[in-house]
């Protein structure tokens, strides 16, 4: 008897500590973040993971592949242009903190709209300018500051040819793309300059503040 009511007394003290069974995860707000994921295409992807890296309320980015046909494609492939993916960046990240809008608004300054096919020095489908979409929200962000972007002055009456469409799966790169501008500084400084991005991005969208 002793030892049967020494368990029920252990049973509640752990009921107490944990809650029931799966009560975790059936209670809304139990202090975890809800997190989102925004995928965007700018070109090479070293290059786009560095402007999302720092900023409050982001997670993760994650250089990689998507909107393509073939599953698990390697660099080699999505390189050569033969999987329709393009060089992606998917970000996870804290909508309490930081807006969509303004990973849209990030992403536009850091690319080349009105490049069709190709960013910078990289040319092929695979370089190619896209916002794929997790959900109608996001479609709708997209698609109204593209359309802020066509009527505005510095662009208007230019055809701005970045895609925007749907998510589809989203393929991480290999481990030596994750974080390449931090692993391998000098190399990263030297492609990002010869293939002159920080010129056209300038020209573009005029000197960035500091």
């Amino acid at each position: 008897m002793k030892l049967y009511v020494t368990g029920i007394i252990l049973s509640l003290a752990l009921l107490v500590a944990t809650g029931p069974v799966g009560a975790k995860e059936a209670v809304p707000g139990n202090g975890s973040p809800r997190l989102e994921k925004a995928t965007f295409a700018g070109g090479c992807f070293w290059c786009m993971e560095a402007p999302f890296d720092h900023l409050e309320g982001v997670v993760s980015v994650t250089p990689g592949y998507t909107g393509g046909t073939k599953k698990n494609p390697s660099y080699e492939e999505v390189s050569a242009g033969g999987t329709g993916h393009a060089e992606s960046v998917q970000i996870v990240f804290d909508p309490a903190k930081t807006s969509y809008l303004t990973l849209v608004e990030i992403f536009w300054h850091n690319i080349d709209p009105l490049t069709k096919d190709g960013q910078f020095c990289d040319m092929g489908r695979q370089y190619r300018t896209a916002i794929f979409t997790h959900n109608e929200e996001q479609k709708k962000v997209a698609e109204e500051s593209k359309k802020a972007l066509e009527e505005s002055p510095r662009l208007k009456g230019k055809t701005i040819y970045t895609e925007i469409t749907a998510a589809s799966e989203f393929y991480p790169a290999e481990e030596y793309h994750q974080h390449y501008y931090k692993k391998n500084p000098l190399r990263y400084k030297f492609y990002r300059f010869s293939c002159g991005r920080d010129d056209r991005l300038q020209e573009i969208w005029g000197k960035p503040p500091h």
